[in-house]
């Protein structure tokens, strides 16, 4: 049974991709249906397989030999993903539902792209499912690059300039990621002569370049998980992408990184190198600089999903910081681990509910506003800490770090849970400022809302393993909300400081527009000099040619004397006798 799922999980996708092709040369435009109740059930045999319990696989057939495996880790992380997904693909329904009625009126720009959206948003989630379960390397490895160059359909679906540019900061991190990843990976696997990821782990953990090996790896990674520096493509892609795109952008495929630094870094190994743990220390700096920058840079923004997508690099930063005390304070880790999965699992269901929010406040359903701005202010309530599974997911991290008494990275991270607070509180105000009316179709706010509800109650169909979640006493609460309204207070008062200043809204993306002109000159040194050195080649060429045919018009010249000498070669040795002889007579004298 689990096997079939498991078959089912990675092939059943496939087929709606299939099935979908089929559908765009068989059945006329006015007709075709981009999401039907199939495109809509490519997920759910993964979610299914998320609950049957544990399992592991060895596939010697498969590439280099593969094992896959069901775990405490794996079997949470598939099932808030495959969660995610389904609510994401429900919500895509109806959030495309006006594109598709133009489709079918003849609209061939509306029928490419939606075709395009149907056929990868499936392949896109086996790659997510595929490096979930992945044990060895070449499977993570195909999992992640499906994932992330079918994604690009998604950054780039309504072909704006903006979701060009996006689309391109997205394709040119993730190449340079994946060069990163696979440059790791095999250095790694080289040197141990391994093919699994944990082969890759214990090898880190041991080798001489350990380090730069969890280095590159980090980094790679990291530009998925929304590494500080190497950000950028997040507030560029999301603010151009479609709602429930970026609900699974920011919800489940930016976990990917995080996943794969747990699965290939050597996390709470006791004999840590001295390297390894300056690389910890370095990755915390890291997190704590992503998850303050990013609030302080993310609430000047105008566009509510920029300002959500600075959320999810301020959110990611805490979780690297987290991941960081696994290479730093090692015996923090098992205990950290937990609250690591259930903290992530909780930002993708909360993270995907705002997102999809942002679609609800563009066609407000017909409701009373009251409860709409509450409905929509529930997830974010959650995601600061302050609310729901965010509270619980909170204190089960911070019990772990009180326990290995790490009290002033609690209090780092208590501060940037007001960043946390501040950002989404200004995505709500400009979500307010910019709302429209309209009416929402049922499966865009159905999704919505079975998102929110599934992001409140985390820990309830969370499958974590016993003991995993820890519930905060009462006296802790108020050490846990406080966040929520200091973040409020400040971004007020910061309000009533500068509304007057007229200060502008600084460019979406930061650093990507420092990129971009040493790009462009490093790309235009490289072009002049590509043609320096093609005029150099050519100048070469007609050098060697001249000398050439001096060389040939010399040569032609002695095959000229080489005739002479034939022809004049008895007159010429009969000479030369006649020197010699006359030379022994003169020395004879």
């Amino acid at each position: 049974m689990i096997t079939l799922l498991l078959v089912s999980a990675l092939c059943w996708p496939l087929c709606v991709m299939l099935l979908g092709v089929w559908q765009a040369y068989r059945t006329p435009a006015v007709q075709r249906r981009y999401f039907s109740w199939w495109w809509l059930s490519a997920a759910w045999p993964a979610l299914l397989l998320a609950y049957v319990g544990e399992s592991q696989w060895i596939i010697d057939a498969w590439m280099l030999g593969g094992q896959w495996s069901l775990n405490a880790l794996s079997r949470p992380w598939l099932a808030f993903t495959a969660l995610l997904w389904s609510f994401a693909a429900f919500h895509a329904r109806g959030y495309f539902a006006k594109e598709q009625a133009k489709a079918q009126t003849g609209d061939h720009a509306a029928e490419r792209r939606l075709l395009r959206l149907a056929l990868l948003w499936p392949l896109t989630f086996v790659g997510n499912v595929l490096l979930i379960i992945a044990q060895d390397i070449a499977s993570f490895y195909l999992g992640f690059a499906v994932m992330t160059f079918a994604a690009y359909a998604l950054v780039i679906h309504t072909g704006t300039p903006e979701a060009k540019l996006g689309a391109k900061a997205y394709l040119i991190l993730a190449i340079i990621g994946e060069n990163l990843i696979l440059g790791g990976l095999l250095w790694a696997a080289g040197s141990a002569e391994t093919l699994l990821l944990e082969g890759v782990r214990e090898e880190i953990a041991t080798a001489e370049h350990g380090a730069l090996m969890a280095g590159l790896l980090w980094l790679g990674l990291g530009i998925k998980a929304g590494v500080i520096g190497l950000h950028v493509w997040l507030p560029l892609a999301h603010p151009a992408a479609p709602a429930p795109a970026s609900a699974v952008l920011s919800g489940a495929m930016i976990k990917a990184g995080l996943l794969g630094w747990i699965y290939v870094l050597p996390l709470g190994e006791p004999a840590m190198s001295e390297a390894l743990v300056r690389l910890g220390e370095i990755i915390l700096v890291a997190g704590l600089a992503a998850a303050f920058g990013a609030a302080l840079y993310g609430v000047w923004q105008r566009h509510p999903k920029a300002i959500l997508a600075y959320s999810s690099i301020s959110q990611m930063g805490m979780l690297t910081a987290m991941v960081a005390m696994g290479l730093a304070a090692p015996d923090v880790w098992p205990l950290l681990l937990p609250g690591v999965v259930l903290f992530a699992a909780h930002h993708a269901l909360a993270k995907g509910a705002l997102f999809m929010g942002t679609s609800i406040s563009e066609h407000l359903p017909r409701w009373p506003l009251t409860v709409v701005w509450i409905l929509l202010a529930l997830p974010a309530l959650s995601l600061t800490g302050a609310f729901g599974a965010g509270l619980i997911s909170k204190w089960t991290v911070k019990s772990a770090l009180y326990e290995m008494h790490h009290e002033q990275l609690i209090t780092l991270l208590t501060w940037a849970a007001m960043g946390t607070s501040a950002l989404v509180s200004v995505s709500l105000w400009r979500q307010w400022q910019q709302r429209s009316a309209g009416g929402s179709h049922p499966g865009q706010w159905g999704a919505w809302l079975a998102t929110l509800v599934a992001a409140l109650i985390t820990p309830v169909w969370l499958p974590l393993p016993e003991a995993s979640v820890a519930i905060p006493p009462l006296k802790e609460w108020v050490s846990l909300i406080w966040p929520l309204p200091a973040g409020v207070l400040v971004v007020g008062f910061g309000w009533l400081l500068t509304h007057r200043l007229r200060i502008g809204t600084p460019p979406a993306g930061d650093l990507w527009w420092l990129y971009a002109p040493l790009g462009y000159t490093v790309v235009n040194a490289l072009r002049l000099s590509g043609a320096w050195l093609k005029n150099a080649k050519s100048t070469s060429v007609d050098i060697t040619l001249l000398i050439e045919k001096q060389v040939m018009k010399r040569l032609t010249q002695l095959t000229g004397m080489e005739g002479w000498m034939r022809h004049h070669t008895s007159g010429l040795m009969m000479a030369l006798a006649i020197t010699l002889a006359l030379l022994l007579i003169w020395e004879g004298a």
